[in-house]
């Protein structure tokens, strides 16, 4: 399958190019030329598929031109070797549970396939030239990827994060690995590291000394498997008897997981709506509310992973729609929730049902609860531990949050980070410095 740019003024590319450029040349997201309806008697199957079973479907459906089908199942498997279960909140509201992989967030799904696709391709093509990966973090992703791709051959990982603005257990869990990745503290914000990862991507001498990547979810190998656990929730709530009028619930930053989650219902998932949840970085439900799309600064937030002010994958979902605010609007709605209204969501939750919410999951739960119609099951898209937010979710709900030995671990190990400013010469001295 080919895969064009958002921008359409460049070649299409193969999933190889795309995979391993990540973003397009003009400065557009890379976009497969069609999406694969996938046949109705794997729906009917479905519920009695595995989670490894169901995604190796989809990603034949998305891959399986490009891949050979022994090494695209060896790629699912083997990245996917965790549970993604969805748990009863309320008599309506279910939560998808995404943080059973390696570092407790749902970016693992992503990140594991990632790193093994873009494996397959380097070896593959064998001129021995090393990659570098590129990646900005505003928490989770930063460490998903950076232990995805821990110890992979040929492959180099920087990751930006912006000072200040992370969890101390999110920054340990990628500050402290070493080995093939390193660290670099933006004194900045979110937007600042993501500008300074598209700037290296369009800079001639970079690209002339590297093999630049990028495991944001502007690379379609980060993207489009995170399709792969909304069929799997389906399949669950099937099981249940409940997979009537679905709508799910999901906390937006980057957007690349609710775009994930429309391409599933492009490929025939029967899902009812989609509401993007927002914290005050809330660019997105002003763009549903307006018709415009203004970014703007990001704010710092409880709900830090969602700290985006100019979300890339807008130009998914605005080309996806064909530029129909109307026709977006149709699907998806969203809702804004503050700090302290999130404080209260986790509070009122455990309260009430026992169940221990993260911020993020927090503004999905939040978003349901207000949208939610009659007849309708919401699931909401619970993306990372409460523990990652101990503090935090631990002074909401009065009551200790258990710390998984994962994440004790990742705590003993000792920051490495290297701090740079947010100029982009700064940023390009400190790679072509690693390159000398």
């Amino acid at each position: 399958m080919k895969y064009y740019s958002t921008n359409r003024s460049v070649p299409e590319a193969s999933l190889s190019e795309a995979v391993i450029k990540g973003l397009a040349p003009d400065r557009g997201l890379y976009m497969p030329a069609g999406i694969n309806p996938l046949p109705q008697a794997f729906f009917r199957d479905m519920q009695r598929m595995t989670f490894q079973e169901i995604s190796h479907a989809v990603a034949e459906a998305f891959f399986g031109e490009d891949v050979p089908a022994g090494e695209l199942r060896e790629i699912v498997y083997d990245a996917l070797s965790f549970d993604t279960p969805v748990v009863p909140v309320t008599e309506d509201i279910y939560s998808l549970e995404l943080f059973h992989g390696p570092t407790l967030a749902f970016k693992d799904v992503g990140a594991r396939f990632m790193a093994r696709m873009l494996r397959y391709f380097v070896s593959r093509e064998g001129d021995g030239r090393p990659v570098t990966v590129l990646v900005a973090t505003s928490g989770d992703t930063g460490s998903a990827v950076a232990n995805g791709f821990l110890g992979v051959e040929g492959i180099d990982v920087v990751v930006l994060y912006p000072k200040g603005k992370v969890s101390e257990i999110q920054e340990k869990q990628f500050a402290t690995l070493g080995r093939n990745i390193t660290a670099l503290e933006v004194d900045g914000t979110f937007d600042d590291c993501q500008r300074l990862v598209k700037a290296a991507f369009l800079d001639e001498e970079l690209n002339g000394k590297f093999r630049l990547s990028s495991a944001n979810s502007i690379n379609v190998a980060r993207f489009l498997p995170q399709a792969f656990y909304y069929f799997h929730a389906y399949a669950q709530l099937q099981r249940l008897g409940k997979a009537e009028n679905v709508v799910f619930c999901v906390p937006s930053g980057n957007f690349g997981n609710l775009t994930a989650g429309l391409f599933a219902r492009r490929m025939g998932l029967p899902v009812k709506r989609f509401i993007a949840a927002n914290n005050r970085n809330d660019i997105f439900l002003e763009y549903l509310k307006t018709g415009e799309y203004a970014p703007r600064a990001s704010v710092a937030t409880l709900a830090n992973a969602m700290d985006v002010g100019d979300p890339s994958n807008f130009a998914r979902i605005y080309d996806l729609y064909g530029g129909s605010h109307e026709a977006v609007c149709r699907e998806i709605g969203g809702y804004r929730y503050t700090d302290d209204e999130i404080r209260e969501i986790m509070r009122e939750t455990y309260r009430k049902t026992g169940y221990v919410l993260d911020p993020h999951g927090a503004c999905g739960f939040g978003a349901l609860r207000n949208g939610l119609q009659p007849g309708e099951t919401g699931v909401f898209l619970e993306t990372a531990h409460p523990a990652k937010f101990r503090d935090t979710v631990e002074a909401a709900i009065g009551a200790p949050v258990e710390m998984p030995e994962r994440l004790r671990k990742f705590m003993e190990g000792d920051k490495r980070s290297i701090g740079v400013s947010s100029a982009f010469r700064d940023f390009k001295a400190f790679l072509l410095a690693r390159e000398a």
